[in-house]
C-alpha cells in the first residue's frame, strides 16, 4: 500500500525521498525586470538539460514591451501566460494566486524559482509553500528597511516561505541573518542582471539608439516607474521641475513608462516641454537599445533598483531618485549616490556629482556574470542531498560557498 500523501502535501521525508531523483522546476516571471533575471536562469537550464517550465504571469500588462524583451532576451515563449493584468495589489496578487495554482498543481514540479520583489514573486511563493513545493528566490535578502514600499513587504514574505535563498550582495546576507533566517537555507552567488548585462553588451553596441535620436554629444537618462514618485503629484512634480532645470545643463532623455506617461499627461508639466528644448520624452526601449542608451550617458537618474546594479557594473554615474536603497552595494563598491526626491536634493546631488564623480573601487562580489549556473547547480545540488545544503560561514565582507554551488564559481 502507497502511504506517501497525495501530490502537494508537504511532508519532509516525503520530500527527501521524492527530490533524489526528480529534477523539474518551474520559474515564474511577471514584470519586465523579471525578464532579465529570469533569461540567464532558463538558459542555464537549458544547457544542463533540465526540465522546466516558464510561466508569465502577465502582471506587465503592455504586451508590446514584453514581446520585445522577451526577443531581446531570447527567452522562449513561456509555457503559459497567466493574462493577470493591471489591478490594486491586493486584487493583481490574488488573481496570480488563483490563476497560478492549477498550472502548479498539474506540472508538480520540484522547486518554484521566482525572482525580485514584485506581485508575481510573492503570489507564486504563497502558492507553492502552501501545497508542498520548494521555493527558491532569486535576488533574496535586500532590504530597504522601508515598509511602506510594497516591494519590502514582497521581498519580506516572500523570503520567509522560501527554501533556498539566492543573495545578491553581502548586504542581503547580513539582512537575512539579523531576520533569524536558517544559514543553511542562504546562498550568495552574484547578480543575475549582471548576467544578463555581460551577455548581451556586445549585441546593444551595435544598437543604433544614438544615431535614430540623435544624440550628439553629452546627455543623461532617466527612468521613473515606482507609485510613490509617480503617482503622487506633488513628489512627480517636484523630480519634473529638477529634471527639466537640469537639462539646461545637460540634455535628458526619459524613454517613459506606461505608468508615467499617464502622469506627466495629468500634470501640470505636460505643457513645458516646448519651454525645454533638452528635455526629451521617448517611447519605452527594447533591452539592447536602453542598454546602449545608459552604458553612453554621462549620467543616469532613476527610480529602479536594477539599473543602480547596471551602471555600477557600466561605471555610469547614477543619481537615485529616493530616500533610500536596497542595494547599498552600489554606494560602497559603484557609481549610484541617493539624491531623494525634491527638486533641491536632486539638484544638490547634481551640483556634488559634477564636483565630485564617483569612483567605484571594483565589481561588487560574484558580479561575474555567472550567477545563474551557480544557482541552478546549487539547485540540483540540493534536489539530489538536500541534506548537504551548503552553510555561510565567516563575516558579511567573506561570504565562502560550499560545494555543490562553488563548482561554478
Amino acid at each position: 500500500m502507497d502511504r506517501r500523501p497525495s501530490p502537494g502535501i508537504s511532508d519532509k521525508r516525503f520530500l527527501h525521498e521524492e527530490m533524489t531523483t526528480a529534477r523539474k522546476i518551474l520559474c515564474v516571471c511577471g514584470a519586465r525586470p523579471n525578464f532579465m533575471k529570469v533569461a540567464p536562469i532558463v538558459r542555464a537550464l537549458s544547457e544542463r538539460a533540465v526540465e522546466h517550465r516558464l510561466i508569465h504571469t502577465g502582471q506587465h500588462y503592455d504586451e508590446r514591451m514584453s514581446r520585445l524583451f522577451f526577443r531581446d532576451l531570447g527567452l522562449p515563449a513561456p509555457h503559459v501566460n497567466l493574462e493577470v493584468g493591471s489591478a490594486s495589489h491586493a486584487v493583481q496578487t490574488a488573481q496570480i494566486m488563483i490563476r497560478f495554482e492549477p498550472e502548479l498543481l498539474q506540472y508538480h514540479p520540484d522547486w518554484v524559482v521566482v525572482v525580485g520583489d514584485v506581485n508575481s514573486t510573492v503570489a507564486c511563493s504563497l502558492v507553492a509553500a502552501k501545497l508542498g513545493v520548494k521555493v527558491a528566490h532569486v535576488e533574496a535578502g535586500l532590504r530597504s528597511f522601508d515598509r511602506t514600499m510594497p516591494e519590502e513587504i514582497n521581498r519580506i514574505v516572500t523570503d520567509r516561505i522560501s527554501d533556498a535563498l539566492f543573495v545578491t550582495e553581502e548586504s542581503g546576507v547580513e539582512n537575512l541573518r539579523q531576520e533569524g533566517i536558517d544559514e543553511q537555507r542562504i546562498h550568495f552567488v552574484g547578480n543575475v542582471m549582471i548576467d544578463t548585462l555581460m551577455q548581451f553588451r556586445p549585441r546593444a553596441d551595435e544598437s543604433t539608439i544614438l544615431n535614430d535620436l540623435p544624440l550628439n554629444g553629452p546627455y543623461a537618462v532617466v527612468t521613473l516607474h515606482r507609485p510613490s514618485n509617480v503617482d503622487d503629484p506633488v513628489t512627480f512634480g517636484s523630480i519634473l521641475k529638477a529634471l527639466i532645470r537640469l537639462s539646461d545643463d545637460l540634455p535628458v532623455v526619459f524613454p517613459i513608462h506606461p505608468r508615467s506617461r499617464q502622469a506627466w499627461e495629468a500634470s501640470e508639466f505636460c505643457d513645458l516641454l516646448s519651454t525645454a528644448p533638452h528635455f526629451r520624452l521617448i517611447d519605452p526601449l527594447g533591452y539592447f537599445d536602453f542598454l546602449k542608451l545608459m552604458a553612453e550617458a554621462s549620467l543616469v537618474l532613476t527610480d529602479s533598483g536594477g539599473i543602480q546594479e547596471e551602471t555600477t557594473i557600466l561605471n555610469v554615474p547614477c543619481l537615485t531618485l529616493r530616500n533610500n536603497t536596497e542595494r547599498p552595494v552600489t554606494i560602497t563598491h559603484g557609481t549610484n549616490r541617493l539624491a531623494g526626491t525634491s527638486s533641491e536634493s536632486i539638484l544638490r546631488a547634481y551640483d556634488d556629482l559634477r564636483r565630485d564623480p564617483p569612483r567605484p573601487i571594483e565589481p561588487p562580489p560574484l558580479w561575474d556574470g555567472r550567477a545563474a549556473g551557480r544557482i541552478v547547480d546549487g539547485l540540483l545540488g540540493l534536489t539530489r542531498t538536500p541534506s548537504t545544503v551548503p552553510t555561510l560561514k565567516g563575516g558579511p565582507a567573506r561570504v565562502p560557498l560550499s560545494s555543490p554551488v562553488e563548482s561554478c564559481t
